[in-house]
């Protein structure tokens, strides 16, 4: 065997070794970590708009059912929300917290069309969000549509002390 032939061999092999370890990183989860985005880049890679009272959600945003984890800061205090369209075509939101789990400050993920707790695993159908509170319901806030928009008061997203904690 030649050295050229030899060192192709070499470089192919190691070339073929980073592409399985980086398939198997992305597969297996390990870099959904360092590729997620924070709420903020959601929020703005999603058009959300804010003005001195509200916030303005795109409906086009909302249209693929899938929730929008967004956060307002305010004062130096991090208050998260979501929003999202429900399977009747209902668009909802509530706070990232309920009235029981909020001190561990984990919020929900949505698997499908349920809305999941991560402290304590209780699910909540979508066309259910902003409808009923209390228990571990996500805490709804009221909103409306106003043309494209989906609005949100400021002083709504600020009214519980759900979120003295920093998220990590």
């Amino acid at each position: 065997m030649t050295v050229k032939r030899r060192n192709g061999w070499i470089i192919g092999g190691v070339a073929a070794g980073i592409l399985v370890v980086v398939v198997a990183a992305v597969s297996g989860g390990v870099l959904d970590g360092l590729l997620k985005k924070s709420p903020a880049e959601i929020g703005k890679a999603a058009g959300v708009v804010e003005t001195a009272n509200a916030v303005k959600i795109p409906l086009k945003a909302l249209d693929s059912g899938k929730a929008l984890f967004l956060l307002l800061e305010s004062d130096g205090r991090q208050f998260y929300y979501f929003a999202l369209k429900s399977r009747d075509g209902a668009y909802r939101a509530a706070l990232d917290a309920c009235d029981v789990c909020f001190r561990t400050n984990r919020g929900y993920r949505q698997e499908g069309d349920l809305m999941v707790c991560n402290n304590c695993g209780q699910t909540f159908p979508s066309n259910r969000i902003g409808e009923i509170k209390g228990g571990c319901n996500p805490h709804p806030l009221a909103r409306a549509i106003e043309g494209p928009y989906l609005v949100i008061g400021k002083a709504d997203i600020q009214s519980k002390d759900y979120f003295a904690l920093k998220r990590s």
